[in-house]
């Protein structure tokens, strides 16, 4: 599968970067925890994720591999079963993009979500080309788009084709959707997170337990503007408010310094409270290319796994 398959639209092709891809493959998203009592990520079993003891079943959830059903179990009691193995190897990855109007915010020709929705199409590539399964949902105060679990390689195309269509309109309720996924989630696996985080923190925070408490790794990638990071703005302005906040016309000379200390005070406290939880926070500007982090943030995983 290639990322410039004839079956994507101009617009979705733009989600998938070559040379990201190119990177990326080299490297991996392996998992750092053992997900549902194996070491996921190891890809050792030719079995497509499943190895030959058979060690127990679990109730049919939407997006599971129908090879595995138990046809004779469903002969006898007409429930839906899947069969596990010990030594099953692939995890599960929820991608989480923030969907909210804040997003749309962008001082040049890529906006937070256009650069958003880069990640997550990459990443998505990046999972079920390594086998592993993926599923989707953009949100803003709750989920609005959402693509269950698959490890069918033609999911990738449901899920660019329902990142580039998605626009952005409303406010956002981080900490309400993370709750809502950990209840949701039976399974153990990877949520990525990918926002601005423009919420209350310490909400967000304990969203983050949550799903910490589920026993899932959590990877945060807070996306930001040049001119969010570096206020770079002079002589008298009207700015605009997003998500129902009011216009505000000021000198941004007289307030830079104000700025500059708490938006920094406020990207600090999110890196270290991710910290505390053993999860991943990686920051964003839209100014790099996304090849770059990418790269650097998976050369950093695997190192890690090594250690």
């Amino acid at each position: 599968m290639k990322p410039e398959s004839p079956a994507l639209q101009p617009s979705e092709m733009d989600l998938l970067d070559s040379e990201t891809i190119a990177r990326a493959e080299a490297l991996g998203l392996n998992a750092r925890y053992v997900v549902e009592g194996y070491m996921a990520g190891e890809h050792r079993s030719p079995y497509h994720g499943f190895a030959v003891e058979f060690a127990q079943h679990r109730e049919y959830t939407p997006g599971d591999d129908t090879r595995h059903l138990d046809w004779k179990v469903l002969a006898k009691t007409e429930r839906h079963y899947i069969k596990q193995y010990e030594q099953e190897t692939n995890y599960v990855a929820h991608l989480l993009v923030d969907g909210s109007e804040s997003m749309k915010y962008g001082s040049g020709d890529v906006t937070k979500l256009d650069y958003a929705k880069q990640i997550a199409a990459c990443l998505a590539y990046l999972i079920l080309t390594r086998r592993d399964s993926v599923s989707l949902a953009i949100f803003d105060e709750e989920i609005q788009e959402y693509i269950p679990r698959s490890d069918n390689r033609k999911n990738l195309f449901k899920i660019v084709s329902k990142l580039a269509a998605f626009d952005a309109n409303k406010e956002t309720r981080i900490a309400d959707v993370l709750h809502h996924v950990a209840h949701q989630l039976k399974r153990r696996g990877i949520i990525v997170l990918i926002s601005d985080f423009f919420d209350d923190d310490d909400e967000v925070l304990e969203g983050i337990q949550h799903l910490r408490f589920g026993g899932h790794e959590v990877i945060a990638f807070q996306v930001l503007d040049p001119h969010e990071i570096e206020f770079p703005f002079g002589g008298l302005v009207e700015f605009e408010g997003l998500e129902n906040i009011p216009k505000l016309m000021t000198r941004p000379s007289q307030i830079r310094k104000t700025y500059l200390r708490e938006f920094e005070s406020f990207r600090e406290r999110l890196r270290v409270s991710f910290g505390r939880n053993d999860s991943h926070f990686v920051g964003i500007n839209t100014n790099e290319p996304l090849h770059e982090i990418l790269s650097r943030y998976l050369g950093f995983r695997k190192a890690a796994s090594n250690w």
